[in-house]
């Protein structure tokens, strides 16, 4: 349980709400989340927070549109200064593993809102911010092709699938392995063996 500042304006209030329920699925299935325990874990009534929340939606609608805005950004820091496209889709790579090494309980929230039947609000920026990665990676792989770093031949939509779904597959090992820390180990090497086969042959 973590004691917040008891007066907060509204959109701190929200803010601290979302940072409570990415902290709450870290530990624990996303799905099993009950208003009752964001309200437990920061020190207030349902009633309280359903003051800034109509419903549990709204808050996993929030949650989600935090992840979009934070991961989003972070990539795009990341790659801003460096030219070499191959070197961008490093950074990109490992900022993303670095993301997911902070907030564990993140893909396990995107992962249950793409199960979901309804299209739901959360589960619709999920996709947004898909493709709004996919838009940004496929960007670096064709400049890359262009400027000769990559094989000219290489399938970019195949290269952007293997490169999210190499992320997915660690993502999924620490998850198993109950241990965060090792995405982060393992991380440079497997993006070492990805590289050597989308790259250019000297």
């Amino acid at each position: 349980m973590n004691p917040h500042p008891k007066y907060l304006s509204a959109d701190e209030r929200r803010e601290v709400t979302v940072e409570a329920v990415v902290e709450l699925a870290s530990s624990q299935n996303p799905s099993e989340i009950t208003t009752a325990a964001i309200a437990k874990h920061m020190n207030l009534t349902q009633g309280a927070l359903f003051r800034h929340f109509p419903n549990k939606e709204a808050i996993w609608e929030a949650v989600m549109k935090w992840v979009v805005e934070r991961l989003l950004k972070r990539i795009d820091h990341s790659i801003q200064s460096i030219t070499s496209p191959l070197a961008a889709m490093e950074a990109m790579f490992m900022s993303h593993i670095e993301f997911v090494a902070e907030y564990p309980g993140v893909p396990r929230m995107m992962f249950g809102e793409l199960q979901r039947a309804e299209a739901t609000p959360a589960k619709q920026l999920v996709q947004l911010l898909i493709k709004r990665y996919r838009e940004r990676l496929q960007r670096l792989i064709e400049n890359g092709k262009a400027c000769g770093e990559l094989s000219p031949s290489l399938e970019s939509e195949a290269a952007t699938m293997l490169f999210i779904g190499t992320i997915q597959g660690l993502v999924i090992q620490s998850m198993l392995a109950g241990e965060v820390a090792r995405i982060r180990r393992d991380a440079p090497g497997v993006f070492a063996i990805y590289c050597r086969g989308i790259r250019k042959a000297l």
